[in-house]
């Protein structure tokens, strides 16, 4: 056996112990909950998966997704040991096929470019780090790939000029968002309390303050001794409202409220005068009920979820505002009418039940996993957590809830996608926002019969019109095509004789396409010697249409040529073959200019 032979082999035993190791951690993760993603763990996992793609692409020759069909080895070997394996076995293949086919793309892509500029690297023995950059920013190509790659070509990468191009970019970003901030202000020492989950107002007065500059505009934080104001966490908006002097006529509104460092602070465009009195701050109520709509449905949604698809989808994100819900979970392929409608059936089943909203506080987490209630994989939890319970929902959860769910009146999905491999998401309303969208889609209803003739049955008379409407522009075409050809019969009739060749021109109203067909019959009627030139002022649009026989075009003549010049005279321009050519135009006024330029 050879050197280099021994040398393949060898790389192929290590492509394929760095491919075995790699699917087991990947395999184990997805199984945990743990998604490929651009952040934090699951970045982790996006480019373990991706490291061994690369290895089976370049020395087994796998330029298709393979690693997914190892499952079931996978299960075999270890399923015993871990029985998750085999219960998450058709999410852990579809994520990874997912993965393999997005990275499969990126990675033919980075390779095909990175080979281009290894010549020139082996100059140096060093790959310039702006073009390692760009293959990440641009293409997708990890730095690490690049670093692999280059190893087993014996050369390496700038990484100086790899981290200030980085660094160049997170400055561009951080300058495109940037806000400057000044010093708190401190009024008070003591630490902020959230009375939010039981009071909307109270009184209350000013710890802090500071002023804020973003994108040119200036605005105020505050942080309250005690807040009913929920900051914005979890995916919940934070709420609004107002607050206002106990000893003077201030109103100040409370536009937002966020966390930062773990105090909520609210955002207003002003501040009080007096900043030292107590003040009555209140929130937005109907917001806030609104708020609290959206989130108690997602937790109906999400048991709805788990029960028609199965217990591998988790929570994966979601965002609540007032008027609308997003949730995105884990499942492995698009959601069909029939479980979209089964999900908000049993959601709305759970509305109907009017189940009381069952709050424990400061629950130990041991004793919060006993109740049934779900961590979020990734998520960090203290020693003790808020447990939220409606029926058999249980989860664990800081944000704000309805006190039964009839409060939530109904819940509408209005679309369900996909944002990554192996996630999907749900947008939905609940509410007033459904009887919304209900109105206005039996107003349509309403609009579409009373057009129709009020008949009951919309689709039967709507199919009856389209099947009538489609045969008669059947026979409209029909009787159009009749006409073309005996106007094409009167053509040739009037046509002129030229040195052997026959010649029409012609300026109609009839449309570009019907000029052309024209043309085309012409043509058939008379194969050879044939010149047409047809110009066309079609609603108040010019167009020129010129065809050649055969023989013209041999004997050195050209359609586009032709049709290029004249349509000067219409202040267009157009193309198309040495047999046919057709030009629009501006200025109708031109049109017998431009037939009429077109010579012998």
């Amino acid at each position: 056996m050879n050197t280099n032979t021994k040398e393949n082999q060898e790389q192929i035993n290590i492509a394929m112990r760095v491919i075995a190791d790699h699917i087991r951690t990947i395999a184990f993760s997805i199984t945990d909950g743990q998604l490929p993603s651009n952040a934090k763990a699951g970045y982790v996992i996006r480019r373990i998966l991706r490291r061994a793609v690369r290895y089976g692409y370049t020395f087994l020759g796998q330029k298709q997704a393979f690693m997914y069909r190892l499952i079931p080895a996978l299960i075999d070997s270890m399923g015993d040991a871990y029985p998750e394996l085999a219960a998450q076995k058709t999410l852990i293949e579809k994520v990874i096929k997912e993965e393999e086919e997005s990275f499969l793309r990126t990675l033919e892509t980075g390779i095909a470019l990175l080979e281009k500029e290894i010549p020139a690297a082996k100059k140096s023995g060093i790959l310039d780090g702006k073009i390692a950059f760009t293959l990440y920013d641009t293409f997708g190509f990890p730095l690490d790939l690049t670093e692999l790659i280059l190893r087993e070509n014996g050369l390496g990468v700038d990484t100086e000029i790899f981290n200030s191009e980085m660094q160049k970019q997170k400055e561009r970003a951080r300058n495109a968002a940037a806000v400057e901030t000044d010093d708190w202000v401190v009024l008070k020492e003591g630490e902020s309390k959230f009375v939010g989950y039981d009071d909307d107002y109270i009184e209350t007065k000013i710890l802090r303050y500071r002023k804020v500059k973003q994108k040119g505009k200036e605005f105020f934080q505050i942080v309250l001794e005690k807040t009913p104001f929920y900051a914005e966490m979890g995916g919940q908006v934070g709420d609004s409202g107002w607050l206002a002097g106990t000893e003077d006529d201030c109103v100040i509104d409370i536009i937002d409220t966020k966390k930062e460092n773990n105090l909520s602070v609210h955002i207003t465009n002003s501040l009080p005068a007096n900043l030292m009195q107590e003040f009555h701050v209140e929130i937005e109520t109907e917001r806030r009920d609104a708020i609290a709509r959206n989130h108690t449905a997602t937790h109906l949604l999400h048991a709805a979820l788990r029960k028609v698809l199965g217990t591998h989808v988790e929570q994966k994100g979601s965002y609540v505002s007032p008027d609308s819900l997003r949730f995105d979970f884990s499942h492995f392929q698009k959601l069909t009418k029939e479980e979209i409608r089964k999900i908000e059936h049993l959601a709305n089943w759970g509305i109907r039940k009017n189940s009381p909203l069952e709050e424990n506080r400061e629950t130990p987490i041991a004793k919060a996993k006993e109740m049934g209630a779900m961590a979020l994989f990734g998520e960090k939890y203290g020693d003790t957590v808020r447990v939220i319970k409606f029926g058999s929902s249980v989860e664990l959860c800081g944000g704000t809830h309805v006190r039964s769910t009839g409060e939530i009146g109904m819940v509408k999905i209005i679309s369900e996608s996909s944002i990554a491999a192996g996630i999907r998401r749900i947008e939905a309303i609940t509410g007033e926002a459904v009887e919304n969208m209900l109105d206005t889609a039996q107003d349509k209803i309403a609009d579409i019969q009373e057009f129709i003739g009020n008949t009951p049955d919309i689709r039967t008379t709507l199919k009856k019109v389209f099947d009538e409407n489609s045969e008669l522009r059947k026979q409209a075409e029909e009787f159009v095509q009749k006409q073309l050809a005996e106007y094409a019969e009167k053509l040739l009739a009037r046509a002129e004789e030229k040195d052997g060749t026959t010649v029409i021109k012609h300026i109609t109203k009839i449309s570009a396409e019907q000029a052309k067909t024209l043309a085309f019959l012409l043509k058939n009627k008379q194969p050879k010697n044939l010149k047409v030139v047809i110009g066309s002022v079609f609603e108040g649009k010019p167009s020129l249409t010129v065809l050649l026989s055969d023989d013209l075009v041999a004997a050195g003549e050209n359609a586009v040529t032709l049709v290029r010049e004249a349509a000067k005279h219409i202040q267009g321009g157009g193309g198309g073959q040495p047999f046919f050519a057709q030009a629009g135009g501006k200025n109708p006024d031109g049109m017998e200019k431009a037939v009429n330029s077109i010579g012998n």
